[in-house]
């Protein structure tokens, strides 16, 4: 897990500030908030709605009134801003579906969501889950698998940086929560939103497709620190200082796919690393606060390097100590992932925390949905990941348990869904 493998201390702060969402009030919104009164509906007065005369509809928060762009260059979900509830879901194409079902399914998917990020109801069979709520920054990303290939017989067209990944030998991995022929991302600010798109996706599967895997996470809801700042993780560091930032003039070449790329349908796609990586938060947690920090390379505070200066401050390799010992130590986990020690290789970290209850021995089941964006995985995320192997410091704090990787294509244009290109072309 490293600042780049998993993103504990070095994930820009814009991956959670950046205003990408369009403010306005959908039709499920006005809908859901007709029968309110001029009584103010907030923490105390939401009930008092029910049973007044109808009125002008109430205008939704600025979090609830976000609203995020389905058709677009990139598919939504890669550079918007962290969402406050995640989930991820892979899917396996059921026996005897292939090309002609993916198409049908993909044409489904790509209808609710633009309905959905809208702030529409999903379609005639609506759960009405999210009935109150605007689109609250709601993005739905698809990609697809190595294996999905092989299934619908389009081998010729699965890009070289599909291959598998390599074995790493801290990997824990279990198989039945890795992989899968169909990936889903969905993010959004508030947890009902989020739950309804998951339904909707799985309910529009239908008979062509399964649940392989399932995973939910979450992150700090905007707004709750005093001003926009770095997210923290479970281990309680500032994660994600050092991202790409858009603003980069190479951002989108180490990010994206470019146009001309081979296979074509992959123009202005990206490849998604998905793991999911374990704390083992009791040990972690009897550390002092200095050792946590030197296992890191940056204070738990401000999320500066060790070597000095805040956040942002340049990380001074070389700089020792009283005792001569380096400020930042040689296995320390900030030291050994940035890029200018991987030769250059970058990605895009927009994680989700995770935490799925408490085992009878009283550990937690919590950590980081892992979630990272690059043009190329393997200049991307595998070389940072052998170097982690060969000796980062906070190996022995977590455990990788489930991986996978994702073709991503760019986004479709009115009138297409996503993967059009592939599935028709």
């Amino acid at each position: 897990m490293a600042e780049q493998s998993l993103p504990v201390a070095d994930q820009d702060a814009s991956a959670e500030e950046k205003p990408s969402a369009r403010p306005g009030v959908s039709r499920r919104a006005l809908l859901g908030t007709a029968g309110a009164t001029g009584l103010v509906l907030g923490a105390a007065g939401g009930a008092a709605g029910y049973a007044a005369a109808p009125a002008a509809a109430t205008p939704l928060t600025s979090v609830g009134s976000t609203e995020v762009m389905f058709h677009v260059k990139h598919q939504p979900g890669i550079t918007d801003g962290l969402q406050a509830r995640g989930h991820l879901v892979a899917f396996d194409l059921t026996p005897g579906a292939g090309r002609k079902e993916a198409a049908a399914l993909l044409r489904r998917w790509s209808e609710t969501a633009r309905r959905l990020m809208a702030g529409e109801p999903s379609g005639s069979d609506d759960t009405d889950v999210a009935r109150d709520a605007g689109p609250s920054s709601l993005t739905v990303t698809f990609g697809f698998g190595h294996s999905f290939f092989s299934r619908t017989g389009l081998e010729k067209q699965r890009p070289v940086a599909l291959d598998p990944l390599p074995d790493f030998s801290s990997d824990q991995l279990d198989k039945s929560r890795s992989d899968g022929d169909l990936w889903v991302q969905i993010g959004a600010n508030d947890a009902l939103v989020a739950f309804h798109a998951l339904r909707a996706i799985q309910k529009d599967a239908g008979g062509a497709a399964r649940v392989r895997w399932q995973m939910n996470g979450f992150n700090r809801t905007p707004g709750a620190t005093a001003h926009p700042m770095t997210a923290r993780n479970l281990m309680g560091q500032l994660d994600g200082t050092r991202n790409p930032k858009p603003s980069e003039p190479d951002f989108d070449k180490r990010i994206f796919v470019p146009s001309s790329a081979t296979p074509s349908w992959m123009a202005n796609g990206s490849y998604a690393v998905v793991r999911r990586i374990r704390m083992l938060l009791d040990d972690w947690e009897k550390l002092s606060l200095g050792a946590q920090e030197a296992v890191i390379g940056r204070r738990k505070a401000n999320g500066a390097a060790l070597s000095g200066g805040g956040e942002t401050t340049a990380m001074d390799l070389e700089k020792t100590d009283a005792k001569g010992d380096l400020a930042v130590p040689i296995n320390a986990h900030a030291r050994i992932t940035r890029p200018d020690q991987n030769g250059g290789a970058a990605m895009l970290r927009r994680p989700f925390s995770f935490h799925d209850g408490i085992d009878a021995d009283g550990v937690p089941d919590a950590g980081l949905l892992f979630v990272c964006w690059q043009a190329d995985p393997l200049r991307g995320f595998v070389p940072v990941q052998r170097k982690l192997d060969r000796g980062d410091a906070l190996s022995q704090f977590i455990r990788h348990e489930s991986s996978g990787l994702f073709a991503v294509p760019g986004g479709s244009a009115r009138g297409e869904y996503v993967g059009q290109r592939l599935l028709e072309g």
